[in-house]
């Protein structure tokens, strides 16, 4: 089943989810695939001016896109694709927590760090598809306000109308739950598993003959 959210989320929906769930949005979100974007807004956290696009208790996602500029000055975006979240893994945190953000996003998640300030401000973490920007764009329905338009286009914060937006998984939950951790940690455990039983059956079978050695100065017997 997948359900659906209108922006801004409400916190009783967010809290319902678990990851592997799957959501459609629909409302506002603000979009931006930059690391200067990032640490301009830690700026603005840091010196309590307001960013120039709003963000408090907002969806905030990694999503670069390619836009065209008419003559007049207006933007239109041809589409839209996620970046990696783990590229913002440092600074996360704090702006989570700073603006009460209730949705983020991008694709390859966060780390535990963002997971627990995402279970401070009840908010969740949803997978985009990667390489789904035909999907991802048709979920567009507008621009609705530009940040930092000095930027390259992809760097910029956009504040976008979008309707049904999806399906994203969700990542990491309300609780601060991630499937990224307890993938990792599925996977240690399977090597775990396996060194263990590769070393049992390893000393099971006994020692193992060493191959011979070859002189350099004769030829092997079957040359």
């Amino acid at each position: 089943m997948i359900r659906h959210l209108r922006l801004p989320a409400d916190p009783a929906d967010l809290a319902a989810l678990t990851i592997g769930d799957m959501v459609t949005l629909s409302g506002t979100i603000i979009a931006t695939a930059g690391i200067p974007t990032h640490q301009r807004l830690v700026a603005c956290m840091e010196s309590g001016e307001a960013p120039p696009v709003p963000l408090q208790g907002g969806a905030f996602f990694h999503l670069g896109s390619f836009s065209r500029e008419s003559a007049s000055g207006e933007f239109e975006i041809l589409y839209m694709n996620p970046t990696t979240s783990t590229r913002f893994n440092d600074v996360m945190p704090g702006l989570i927590r700073h603006f009460d953000l209730k949705c983020v996003g991008g694709k390859g998640g966060l780390d535990r760090h963002c997971a627990a300030a995402l279970a401070q401000t009840g908010g969740v973490y949803l997978s985009f598809l990667g390489g789904g920007a035909p999907i991802i764009s048709a979920g567009i329905r507008g621009i609705r306000q530009i940040g930092y338009p000095d930027m390259i286009a992809h760097y910029r914060l956009v504040c976008l109308e979008v309707e049904n937006l999806g399906p994203l998984t969700v990542g990491i939950d309300a609780r601060g739950r991630s499937v990224y951790d307890e993938g990792d940690a599925t996977a240690r455990a399977r090597r775990d598993a396996l060194i263990a039983q590769m070393r049992a059956e390893r000393e099971a079978t006994g020692p193992q003959a060493s191959p011979p050695v070859l002189s350099s100065r004769e030829p092997p017997k079957w040359a």
